[in-house]
Protein backbone atom coordinates (compact mmCIF):
# COMPACT_ATOMS: atom_id res chain seq x y z
CA UNK A 1 0.00 0.00 0.00
CA UNK A 2 1.26 3.56 -0.73
CA UNK A 3 0.55 6.67 0.67
CA UNK A 4 -2.12 7.70 -2.02
CA UNK A 5 -3.54 4.39 -1.82
CA UNK A 6 -4.16 4.49 2.19
CA UNK A 7 -8.06 5.20 2.68
CA UNK A 8 -8.49 8.08 5.18
CA UNK A 9 -11.50 9.16 6.73
CA UNK A 10 -12.14 11.96 8.87
CA UNK A 11 -15.01 12.42 11.25
CA UNK A 12 -16.05 15.66 12.48
CA UNK A 13 -17.31 19.13 11.13
CA UNK A 14 -17.29 22.43 11.27
CA UNK A 15 -13.85 24.69 10.31
CA UNK A 16 -11.93 21.94 11.91
CA UNK A 17 -12.71 19.40 9.32
CA UNK A 18 -12.50 21.81 6.72
CA UNK A 19 -8.86 23.16 7.79
CA UNK A 20 -7.86 18.90 7.39
CA UNK A 21 -9.49 18.18 3.93
CA UNK A 22 -8.00 21.35 2.69
CA UNK A 23 -4.43 20.35 3.35
CA UNK A 24 -4.74 16.72 2.66
CA UNK A 25 -6.26 17.21 -0.86
CA UNK A 26 -3.20 18.05 -1.94
CA UNK A 27 -1.67 14.84 -1.19
CA UNK A 28 -4.57 12.10 -2.02
CA UNK A 29 -7.71 11.72 -3.36
CA UNK A 30 -8.35 8.79 -1.14
CA UNK A 31 -10.29 10.93 1.32
CA UNK A 32 -13.62 10.33 2.81
CA UNK A 33 -15.47 13.15 5.21
CA UNK A 34 -18.32 11.87 7.45
CA UNK A 35 -19.88 14.82 9.13
CA UNK A 36 -21.74 15.79 11.85
CA UNK A 37 -25.50 16.29 11.02
CA UNK A 38 -26.85 17.96 14.57
CA UNK A 39 -26.32 21.73 13.57
CA UNK A 40 -29.45 23.57 15.00
CA UNK A 41 -28.11 27.77 14.97
CA UNK A 42 -27.76 30.12 11.88
CA UNK A 43 -28.42 29.33 8.81
CA UNK A 44 -28.35 25.82 9.29
CA UNK A 45 -30.60 25.31 11.73
CA UNK A 46 -33.27 28.15 10.21
CA UNK A 47 -33.15 25.73 6.90
CA UNK A 48 -33.75 22.92 9.24
CA UNK A 49 -36.56 24.10 11.02
CA UNK A 50 -38.53 25.61 7.94
CA UNK A 51 -37.92 23.19 5.08
CA UNK A 52 -37.66 19.31 7.94
CA UNK A 53 -34.28 18.49 6.01
CA UNK A 54 -30.92 17.74 8.11
CA UNK A 55 -28.42 20.58 8.26
CA UNK A 56 -26.70 20.98 5.48
CA UNK A 57 -23.69 23.87 6.85
CA UNK A 58 -21.39 21.12 8.08
CA UNK A 59 -21.49 19.23 4.95
CA UNK A 60 -21.11 22.24 2.82
CA UNK A 61 -17.88 23.23 4.47
CA UNK A 62 -16.24 19.54 3.82
CA UNK A 63 -17.93 20.04 0.37
CA UNK A 64 -15.87 23.59 -0.29
CA UNK A 65 -12.95 22.74 1.47
CA UNK A 66 -12.40 19.64 -1.01
CA UNK A 67 -13.23 21.54 -4.39
CA UNK A 68 -10.88 23.37 -6.50
CA UNK A 69 -9.12 26.51 -4.45
CA UNK A 70 -10.07 28.75 -7.74
CA UNK A 71 -13.47 27.87 -9.08
CA UNK A 72 -16.18 30.14 -9.71
CA UNK A 73 -18.39 27.42 -8.23
CA UNK A 74 -16.30 26.89 -5.06
CA UNK A 75 -17.19 30.90 -4.08
CA UNK A 76 -20.47 30.16 -5.14
CA UNK A 77 -21.20 28.09 -2.77
CA UNK A 78 -19.27 29.60 0.32
CA UNK A 79 -21.00 33.36 -0.59
CA UNK A 80 -23.62 34.63 2.53
CA UNK A 81 -25.82 36.81 1.87
CA UNK A 82 -25.38 40.51 3.92
CA UNK A 83 -29.08 41.53 3.25
CA UNK A 84 -32.63 40.59 1.47
CA UNK A 85 -35.68 39.89 3.30
CA UNK A 86 -35.59 36.04 4.38
CA UNK A 87 -31.91 35.59 3.08
CA UNK A 88 -29.68 37.59 5.65
CA UNK A 89 -27.48 35.21 6.72
CA UNK A 90 -27.74 32.39 4.39
CA UNK A 91 -25.09 30.76 2.42
CA UNK A 92 -26.03 30.29 -0.97
CA UNK A 93 -24.28 26.89 -0.46
CA UNK A 94 -27.01 25.93 2.28
CA UNK A 95 -29.68 27.26 0.03
CA UNK A 96 -28.17 25.07 -2.81
CA UNK A 97 -28.25 22.18 -0.86
CA UNK A 98 -31.65 22.39 0.56
CA UNK A 99 -32.76 22.34 -2.59
CA UNK A 100 -31.08 19.72 -3.69
CA UNK A 101 -32.29 17.60 -0.61
CA UNK A 102 -35.65 18.53 -1.71
CA UNK A 103 -35.30 17.94 -5.34
CA UNK A 104 -33.63 13.86 -4.62
CA UNK A 105 -35.23 12.77 -1.87
CA UNK A 106 -32.49 13.04 0.72
CA UNK A 107 -29.33 15.30 2.11
CA UNK A 108 -27.12 11.94 1.19
CA UNK A 109 -28.00 12.29 -1.83
CA UNK A 110 -28.00 15.98 -2.74
CA UNK A 111 -24.37 15.73 -1.02
CA UNK A 112 -23.28 12.97 -3.50
CA UNK A 113 -24.80 15.69 -6.42
CA UNK A 114 -23.02 18.36 -4.86
CA UNK A 115 -19.52 16.66 -4.57
CA UNK A 116 -20.31 15.60 -8.54
CA UNK A 117 -20.97 19.37 -9.18
CA UNK A 118 -18.06 20.68 -7.65
CA UNK A 119 -15.87 18.05 -8.79
CA UNK A 120 -14.61 17.29 -5.17
CA UNK A 121 -11.19 15.09 -4.53
CA UNK A 122 -12.97 12.21 -2.07
CA UNK A 123 -16.35 12.29 -0.87
CA UNK A 124 -18.63 13.39 1.84
CA UNK A 125 -20.74 11.61 3.79
CA UNK A 126 -22.97 12.15 6.57
CA UNK A 127 -22.91 10.67 9.67
CA UNK A 128 -26.86 10.16 9.70
CA UNK A 129 -30.17 10.55 7.46
CA UNK A 130 -32.08 10.47 10.93
CA UNK A 131 -33.29 13.71 12.56
CA UNK A 132 -31.60 14.25 15.62
CA UNK A 133 -30.88 16.56 18.45
CA UNK A 134 -28.41 17.08 20.91
CA UNK A 135 -28.96 17.24 24.49
CA UNK A 136 -26.32 18.53 27.02
CA UNK A 137 -26.35 17.46 31.12
CA UNK A 138 -24.45 19.31 32.91
CA UNK A 139 -21.79 18.95 36.50
CA UNK A 140 -24.66 20.59 38.32
CA UNK A 141 -27.97 18.83 36.71
CA UNK A 142 -29.09 21.48 33.92
CA UNK A 143 -30.04 20.00 30.95
CA UNK A 144 -30.07 21.87 27.59
CA UNK A 145 -31.41 20.61 24.09
CA UNK A 146 -30.05 21.90 20.95
CA UNK A 147 -26.66 22.15 19.21
CA UNK A 148 -26.84 26.07 18.86
CA UNK A 149 -27.60 26.47 22.80
CA UNK A 150 -24.94 24.35 23.69
CA UNK A 151 -22.05 26.00 21.33
CA UNK A 152 -23.90 29.65 22.52
CA UNK A 153 -24.92 29.48 25.83
CA UNK A 154 -27.45 31.41 27.83
CA UNK A 155 -26.20 29.54 31.01
CA UNK A 156 -23.15 30.12 33.01
CA UNK A 157 -20.43 28.55 30.32
CA UNK A 158 -17.89 27.71 32.93
CA UNK A 159 -20.39 24.54 33.80
CA UNK A 160 -18.66 21.49 32.55
CA UNK A 161 -21.05 19.27 30.72
CA UNK A 162 -21.46 15.56 32.43
CA UNK A 163 -22.97 13.82 29.56
CA UNK A 164 -24.14 14.26 26.14
CA UNK A 165 -26.95 12.38 24.21
CA UNK A 166 -29.09 12.38 21.17
CA UNK A 167 -32.63 12.81 21.34
CA UNK A 168 -34.23 10.48 19.63
CA UNK A 169 -31.28 8.15 19.12
CA UNK A 170 -29.85 8.33 15.48
CA UNK A 171 -29.02 5.33 12.86
CA UNK A 172 -25.59 5.52 11.01
CA UNK A 173 -25.69 5.91 7.49
CA UNK A 174 -24.13 2.91 6.06
CA UNK A 175 -21.50 4.19 3.85
CA UNK A 176 -20.27 5.95 6.49
CA UNK A 177 -19.85 2.94 8.70
CA UNK A 178 -18.46 1.06 5.74
CA UNK A 179 -15.64 4.06 4.73
CA UNK A 180 -14.87 3.83 8.75
CA UNK A 181 -14.17 -0.10 8.22
CA UNK A 182 -12.41 0.33 5.41
CA UNK A 183 -10.19 3.11 6.51
CA UNK A 184 -5.92 3.11 7.00
CA UNK A 185 -6.38 6.44 8.87
CA UNK A 186 -9.12 7.95 10.89
CA UNK A 187 -8.91 11.42 11.92
CA UNK A 188 -10.98 12.92 14.43
CA UNK A 189 -10.21 16.84 15.50
CA UNK A 190 -9.62 20.05 15.41
CA UNK A 191 -13.29 21.01 16.12
CA UNK A 192 -15.93 21.64 19.23
CA UNK A 193 -15.55 18.91 21.07
CA UNK A 194 -18.96 18.40 22.09
CA UNK A 195 -20.64 19.97 18.68
CA UNK A 196 -18.43 19.14 16.37
CA UNK A 197 -16.89 15.64 17.22
CA UNK A 198 -18.77 13.41 19.99
CA UNK A 199 -22.36 13.97 18.35
CA UNK A 200 -20.56 11.72 15.45
CA UNK A 201 -20.38 9.26 18.16
CA UNK A 202 -23.29 9.26 19.32
CA UNK A 203 -25.08 7.71 16.62
CA UNK A 204 -26.03 4.17 16.70
CA UNK A 205 -22.73 1.92 15.89
CA UNK A 206 -20.41 4.97 14.99
CA UNK A 207 -17.93 4.25 18.34
CA UNK A 208 -17.91 0.75 17.94
CA UNK A 209 -17.03 1.10 14.28
CA UNK A 210 -14.24 3.45 15.22
CA UNK A 211 -12.79 1.24 17.87
CA UNK A 212 -12.90 -2.25 15.81
CA UNK A 213 -11.74 -0.40 13.05
CA UNK A 214 -8.01 -1.62 11.59
CA UNK A 215 -7.05 1.92 11.18
CA UNK A 216 -4.97 3.96 13.09
CA UNK A 217 -7.08 6.89 14.86
CA UNK A 218 -5.57 10.22 15.22
CA UNK A 219 -6.62 13.10 17.07
CA UNK A 220 -5.77 16.98 16.68
CA UNK A 221 -5.93 18.76 19.73
CA UNK A 222 -7.95 22.06 19.82
CA UNK A 223 -5.95 25.23 19.78
CA UNK A 224 -8.54 27.14 22.30
CA UNK A 225 -11.01 26.10 24.48
CA UNK A 226 -14.30 26.73 24.37
CA UNK A 227 -16.44 28.98 26.62
CA UNK A 228 -19.69 27.04 27.33
CA UNK A 229 -18.10 23.50 26.17
CA UNK A 230 -14.29 23.16 27.16
CA UNK A 231 -13.92 25.87 29.74
CA UNK A 232 -10.88 25.43 31.80
CA UNK A 233 -10.00 22.14 29.92
CA UNK A 234 -6.05 20.82 29.42
CA UNK A 235 -5.01 18.83 26.68
CA UNK A 236 -5.39 15.64 28.74
CA UNK A 237 -9.39 16.65 29.34
CA UNK A 238 -10.03 16.41 25.42
CA UNK A 239 -8.42 13.22 24.79
CA UNK A 240 -10.58 11.50 28.29
CA UNK A 241 -13.18 12.86 26.73
CA UNK A 242 -12.52 11.55 23.28
CA UNK A 243 -11.93 8.28 24.70
CA UNK A 244 -14.92 8.37 26.90
CA UNK A 245 -17.07 7.79 24.12
CA UNK A 246 -15.03 6.14 21.43
CA UNK A 247 -12.81 3.95 23.83
CA UNK A 248 -9.41 3.87 24.63
CA UNK A 249 -8.04 3.49 20.79
CA UNK A 250 -6.48 6.90 20.02
CA UNK A 251 -2.73 5.37 18.26
CA UNK A 252 -1.82 9.46 17.69
CA UNK A 253 -2.33 12.18 19.16
CA UNK A 254 -0.83 15.89 17.46
CA UNK A 255 -0.72 19.03 19.44
CA UNK A 256 0.86 22.30 18.73
CA UNK A 257 3.85 23.47 20.66
CA UNK A 258 4.21 27.47 18.89
CA UNK A 259 3.70 29.84 21.33
CA UNK A 260 0.67 31.33 21.01
CA UNK A 261 0.50 35.32 20.21
CA UNK A 262 0.24 37.12 23.78
CA UNK A 263 -2.01 40.15 22.39
CA UNK A 264 -4.10 37.86 20.43
CA UNK A 265 -4.74 35.93 23.68
CA UNK A 266 -5.87 38.57 25.26
CA UNK A 267 -8.38 39.60 23.02
CA UNK A 268 -9.69 36.22 22.61
CA UNK A 269 -9.93 35.95 27.06
CA UNK A 270 -11.68 39.24 26.67
CA UNK A 271 -14.05 38.69 23.91
CA UNK A 272 -15.15 34.73 24.77
CA UNK A 273 -13.19 33.98 27.82
CA UNK A 274 -11.30 31.45 25.40
CA UNK A 275 -7.75 30.56 27.01
CA UNK A 276 -4.79 28.81 24.54
CA UNK A 277 -5.29 24.99 25.58
CA UNK A 278 -2.00 23.52 28.08
CA UNK A 279 -0.26 20.99 26.78
CA UNK A 280 -0.22 18.45 29.99
CA UNK A 281 0.32 15.07 27.93
CA UNK A 282 2.65 12.31 28.23
CA UNK A 283 1.61 10.18 25.07
CA UNK A 284 1.37 6.96 27.45
CA UNK A 285 -0.76 4.98 25.56
CA UNK A 286 -0.21 6.67 21.90
CA UNK A 287 2.23 8.39 19.51
CA UNK A 288 2.48 12.06 20.64
CA UNK A 289 3.20 14.26 17.75
CA UNK A 290 4.22 17.88 18.59
CA UNK A 291 5.06 20.56 16.72
CA UNK A 292 4.04 24.35 14.96
CA UNK A 293 0.78 23.18 13.74
CA UNK A 294 0.07 26.99 14.05
CA UNK A 295 -1.65 29.13 10.89
CA UNK A 296 0.62 32.45 10.23
CA UNK A 297 -1.51 35.60 10.26
CA UNK A 298 -5.31 36.56 10.33
CA UNK A 299 -8.17 35.19 7.26
CA UNK A 300 -9.79 38.19 5.92
CA UNK A 301 -12.78 38.20 4.03
CA UNK A 302 -13.24 39.89 0.34
CA UNK A 303 -15.18 43.11 2.30
CA UNK A 304 -11.71 43.18 4.60
CA UNK A 305 -13.60 41.78 7.49
CA UNK A 306 -11.18 40.48 10.01
CA UNK A 307 -12.35 37.65 11.53
CA UNK A 308 -11.86 36.82 15.35
CA UNK A 309 -11.98 33.22 14.91
CA UNK A 310 -9.31 33.32 12.17
CA UNK A 311 -6.32 34.92 14.66
CA UNK A 312 -5.54 31.49 15.90
CA UNK A 313 -5.92 28.90 14.35
CA UNK A 314 -4.39 25.74 12.21
CA UNK A 315 -2.53 25.41 8.95
CA UNK A 316 -3.67 23.19 6.86
CA UNK A 317 -0.53 22.47 4.98
CA UNK A 318 1.46 21.95 8.26
CA UNK A 319 -1.25 19.66 9.41
CA UNK A 320 -1.06 17.75 6.35
CA UNK A 321 2.57 16.95 5.81
CA UNK A 322 2.08 16.18 9.57
CA UNK A 323 -0.45 13.57 8.81
CA UNK A 324 1.09 12.45 6.12
CA UNK A 325 3.90 11.07 7.59
CA UNK A 326 2.19 9.31 9.59
CA UNK A 327 0.57 7.47 6.56
CA UNK A 328 3.90 6.61 5.55
CA UNK A 329 4.78 4.91 8.36
CA UNK A 330 1.48 2.78 8.40
CA UNK A 331 2.23 2.30 4.98
CA UNK A 332 5.58 0.66 5.89
CA UNK A 333 4.38 -1.42 8.76
CA UNK A 334 1.67 -2.88 6.07
CA UNK A 335 4.93 -3.96 4.07
CA UNK A 336 6.48 -4.71 7.12
CA UNK A 337 9.54 -2.33 6.92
Amino acid sequence: MTSKEAKIVVIGGGTGTYTVLRGLKKYTSNLTAIVTMMDSGGSSGRLRDEFGILPPGDVRQALIALSNESSLLRALFDYRYSKGEGLEGHSLGNLFLTALAETTGGMDKAVEEAGTILNIKGRVLPITNDNSTLVATYENGLVVEGEGKIDEPEHNGELRIKTISLKPAARAYPKSLEAIEQADLIIMGPGDLYTSLIPNLLVEGVAEAVEKSKAKKLYIINLMTKFGQTHGFKASNFVTEIEKYAGKCLDYVLINDKTLPEEIIKRYYEKDKETPVVDDLNGDSYKLVRNDFLAEGPIKRKSGDLLKRSLIRHDSDKLAKAIMEIVEEICAESLGM
